[in-house]
């Protein structure tokens, strides 16, 4: 070990670090989820004997035992410097070895010379309360919780509260869930904490929703036929589709699916989003087609969309059927820079669109190129290019030519 000296300014922020790795754990431990946990700094790691001292030179030592005097006169109560004998040039006497706090007394400290890593009180406040309503204790879990905002953390109480009272849940849907203050998306966001929290996941419990697909019949001979253009599919309903398609095209916006050209054996189908990919990978109709193709807008979002809808598709269904390729149109690195022109960075409100840090490992090459353009943390003319911007006969010049590559 390299010989050194740590000032009191070295130590706090030492100390602050500490604390905000450690301070979950310090919170669970005062409610017994855990062992102590108490915070401290060495202050002269590997200085132990007068020769260790000399190494250093006497006037290097001297200056800092003249800092830890005066730091020692006016340190929090709670904090304690240690000293440990030393024999310096003949002369014995006791010498800061290490820097000790409890957690109200580490926050403390470091918050004299900045803002404090956390607020014990709430902390230790709510902490007890899910305790109170039967939580699983963490430090994971208190930290997690201690993030959110006053209102979502009600939430969360209630919702443990009412879980532990209502063993299940499957009476309801994931939005019918009668949680006091629970918002009907509240799980969408907070589900996983929640699960964490409560040692049980509701998400798995509550009654599924049927999937329903809304879609357009393109096919030019139904559509000549007179015969509805536009319907809905809906998981276990006893209805059927119009006719069988070769080819399924998934869109997100619902304006390129209503006005979408006249295709041959094509349906189009308007996805849901990131949470559709999972109930449209399970519909048999669509993963009975010879062609599965997802056109999206070029976004972090939609390729987060096709990333998900083409890992769904490559696990075999709950019939039984087997994986499906997806390919994608009008996503990748060429048609970012043929279509730049569209491109935007504020959404529909006016706000900075954001990057985005998430991995798609179910991108192909281009397509992870064009996704790394746009969502990167770093400079970029543009983060969004929408699918609407797209001339549609662009898009079915671009279907056709996916179709026939992929035929065997």
């Amino acid at each position: 070990m390299t010989p050194r000296l740590v000032t009191p300014a070295g130590a706090v922020e030492s100390l602050r670090r500490k604390v905000h790795q450690k301070w979950a754990a310090a919170v669970c431990a005062d409610l017994g989820a855990g062992e102590p946990v108490t915070f401290s700094v060495p202050l002269r790691p590997g200085v132990s004997t007068g020769s260790a001292v000399a190494r250093i030179g006497h006037a290097a030592w001297h200056e800092w035992h003249v800092r830890w005097r005066e730091f020692a006169g006016r340190h929090p109560t709670g904090v304690e410097v240690v000293r440990k004998p030393v024999s310096v040039q003949g002369v014995t006497d006791d010498y800061p070895a290490m820097l000790v706090a409890g957690l109200d007394a580490a926050v403390a400290l470091v918050s004299e010379s900045g803002p404090p890593p956390v607020d014990v009180g709430r902390a230790r406040a709510l902490a007890s309360s899910l305790r109170s309503a039967g939580a699983v204790l963490t430090p994971a879990t208190v930290r997690a919780a201690c993030r959110l905002g006053a209102d979502d953390a009600e939430v969360l109480l209630s919702a443990v509260t009412w879980l532990r009272r209502n063993p299940d849940a499957g009476a309801w849907t994931a939005r019918q869930l009668p949680v006091p203050g629970m918002h009907t998306k509240w799980l969408d966001t907070h589900g996983a904490l929640l699960r964490d929290v409560a040692g049980r996941d509701v998400r798995d419990e509550v009654r599924p929703r049927p999937a329903v697909l809304h879609l357009t019949y393109v096919d030019p001979d139904h559509v000549a036929s007179g015969r509805r253009r536009h319907d809905a599919w809906t998981t276990g309903d006893t209805h059927d589709i119009a006719y069988r398609p070769r080819t399924v095209l998934v869109v997100e916006n619902r304006d390129c699916r209503l006005w979408f050209p006249p295709v041959r054996d094509t349906i189009v189908v308007e996805g849901g989003g990131k949470a559709a990919a999972a109930l449209l990978a399970n519909v048999p109709w669509l993963r009975a087609a010879d062609h599965i193709v997802y056109w999206g807008d070029i976004d972090a979002d939609g390729y987060a969309i096709l990333d998900r809808f083409r890992a769904a598709l490559a696990e075999p269904a709950p019939d039984d059927a087997p994986p499906k390729p997806v390919t994608s149109i009008l996503m990748d690195a060429t048609d970012l820079h043929h279509y730049a022109r569209h491109g935007v960075n504020h959404d529909t409100a006016g706000r900075p669109i954001r990057p985005s840090p998430a991995i798609l490992p179910h991108l192909t090459e281009a397509e992870a190129t064009a996704y790394d353009t746009v969502a990167t943390a770093g400079p970029t003319p543009f983060r969004r290019i929408e699918q609407e911007m797209i001339p549609l006969d662009h898009a079915v010049t671009r279907l056709l030519d996916a179709a026939a590559k992929s035929r065997p």
